[in-house]
């Protein structure tokens, strides 16, 4: 795109004029780092892709691309423009998702979003939900913390299930019930059958973990922490299924979230070490934007989440009955 000058006394009542055309093609051209790649996304022709572009450019007063060598990039202004697309394109989609509704075209779809440690509930309370609402169509994305917390960011999601809210956004929440994180070792590992051991005594075992980012890794760091404690470090996991076969090979001891070993510890090959100070208990959240419009079918599922959801929280053999 050619340079322009741009005054900033330029009437700001002027983006009152801008199309979702122009929108589009700035989220493409984000999305692609290019016009050629924007406009083959779209199906439009490279001049009017750089023509949308251009006339929005002119509508903000601000410049809202750059050139750099990794190709076109937003600038401040410009991202600012993209979070005002992203807000647009979720509230065409919600008009939609209720004219469907009224025209009885269809039951409506709930977009759920869930930390990757939720994945051993959330499925069972999906099943429920849809027993008793079966012409609701439900899409489950599944990510770690910083996934789920950008998803929400973006407005892809109706609601997400996840233990800590975001910091940065206001958001209204459902309480689902306790999510208790213990330390799990192989079963005959030599400190399986030793009584109230504490931190300092794992300082020489080798911890298997979740990538840094995950609400599960930053908890884990957080108790160490506040002992003055660092935990040796040997392989770093995004998958809790992975994790769990590395402990049962005898690779490590790990900090995990009891539900995600429940199976595994009434199966006896895992067990849970006596570590002082823990389970350290945390919270189950269904969490949604307090400014995200919820359609009637997400608002049911929302609140029977919060309803009905800790009645599909698994039980952890040996720890249930001494969490209050």
């Amino acid at each position: 795109m050619r340079g322009k000058d741009f005054s900033y006394n330029h009437p700001a009542s002027q983006l009152r004029h801008l199309t979702i055309r122009q929108l589009r093609s700035l989220a493409a051209l984000a999305n692609k780092g290019s016009v050629t790649a924007a406009s083959t996304h779209l199906g439009l022709t490279q001049p009017a892709v750089t023509q949308q572009l251009r006339q929005l450019q002119e509508l903000a007063g601000l410049p809202l691309v750059q050139r750099t060598g990794d190709g076109m990039l937003l600038t401040a202004a410009g991202r600012e423009v993209l979070t005002l697309a992203s807000r647009i394109e979720a509230a065409i989609a919600d008009c939609q998702g209720s004219l469907d509704l009224l025209a009885g075209r269809t039951g409506g779809m709930v977009h759920l979003g869930a930390v990757s440690t939720a994945k051993y509930f959330v499925p069972h309370a999906i099943a429920a939900f849809s027993k008793r609402f079966p012409k609701i169509e439900i899409k489950l994305t599944i990510g770690n913390r910083e996934e789920i917390r950008e998803a929400m960011h973006s407005y892809d999601l109706d609601f997400a299930v996840m233990g800590r809210p975001p910091e940065d956004v206001s958001v209204d929440v459902r309480l689902l019930g306790q999510n208790p994180h213990i330390i799990i070792a192989s079963k005959g590992h030599w400190l399986e059958r030793d009584a109230g051991l504490s931190l300092t005594d794992l300082v020489h075992e080798t911890f298997i973990t979740r990538e840094p980012g995950s609400g599960t890794r930053t908890l884990m760091e957080g108790l160490f922490q506040k002992s003055d404690l660092e935990p040796i470090i040997g392989m770093e996991m995004s998958s809790n299924e992975t994790i769990k076969q590395a402990v049962m090979a005898g690779l490590g001891v790990a900090f995990i979230s009891a539900h995600t070993v429940a199976s595994e510890l009434a199966q006896g090959r895992l067990v849970i070490l006596d570590v002082g100070g823990l389970p350290i208990v945390r919270q189950w959240y269904a969490i949604r934007r307090s400014d995200k419009l919820l359609l009637p079918p997400a608002q049911a599922m929302f609140d029977f989440l919060g309803t009905e959801g800790s009645n599909y929280l698994p039980d952890v053999p040996g720890l249930d009955a001494g969490l209050s």
